[in-house]
């Protein structure tokens, strides 16, 4: 039976869905030092996923570097403490690197954002946005394609918590190493239903009260 997607999911629908944690190892990295070994291990996985966090601003004029960046193996996540670490040789060599595809979503803000800590050359960095035009998705947002290809909620509710703090809580590691570990698993199912073609696209027109809205 084939697998059914739409083209637009109804946000609606997200409320009830059963909520995806991350379920792998999560390791912290809190100092310059350790992110060399860190990035070496990474380095030699077939695939990663990868996001970034940064402390919300909520008063016009406040603007925060980027906090956090999320690396994630199908089993592990490290999330490098930018704030703590600064952006080392190590980190820079996995940015920069050609060989090991690194999966992302929006990736291009993230990039600018790293950008400000530290001028890098981006490397091999795949954009989950310019991939899900291919199955005929329009949705653009972590939460609402990862809900459309298995069924299944991303929280977000940890998003616009302080990630600046000294000591993360649990809630923020597994929100931060899903979201990154969701890439590979969306990129993964995504290549699985183009090469195949085992899926059914149902496409959602939009209410008329909400054409006129847009």
């Amino acid at each position: 039976m084939k697998k059914v997607i739409y083209n637009k999911f109804d946000k609606h629908e997200i409320t009830n869905l059963p909520v995806v944690t991350f379920p792998g190892r999560i390791v912290v990295i809190m100092s310059a030092g350790e992110t060399e070994k860190a990035v070496n291990f990474l380095l030699s996985q077939p695939i990663l996923g990868v996001d970034t966090e940064t402390r919300p601003s909520f008063r016009r004029g406040d603007n925060h570097k980027v906090s956090l960046l999320q690396v994630a193996t199908e089993h592990v996540c490290f999330l490098f403490r930018l704030n703590m670490t600064g952006m080392t040789p190590a980190i820079i060599r996995l940015l920069e690197n050609t060989a090991t595809p690194m999966i992302g979503l929006s990736w291009h803000d993230d990039i600018l954002s790293l950008k400000r800590r530290k001028e890098f050359t981006p490397g091999n960095f795949i954009d989950l946005q310019n991939l899900v035009g291919d199955l005929g998705i329009e949705d653009l947002g972590l939460q609402k394609i990862y809900a459309n290809i298995f069924h299944q909620k991303i929280s977000k509710r940890q998003q616009l918590t302080n990630w600046d703090r000294d000591v993360l809580d649990d809630r923020q590691k597994a929100y931060a190493a899903t979201d990154a570990w969701a890439c590979i698993m969306l990129y993964k199912e995504m290549m699985r239903l183009k090469q195949s073609g085992d899926y059914e696209l149902k496409v959602v027109e939009e209410p008329e009260q909400e054409q006129q809205k847009a």
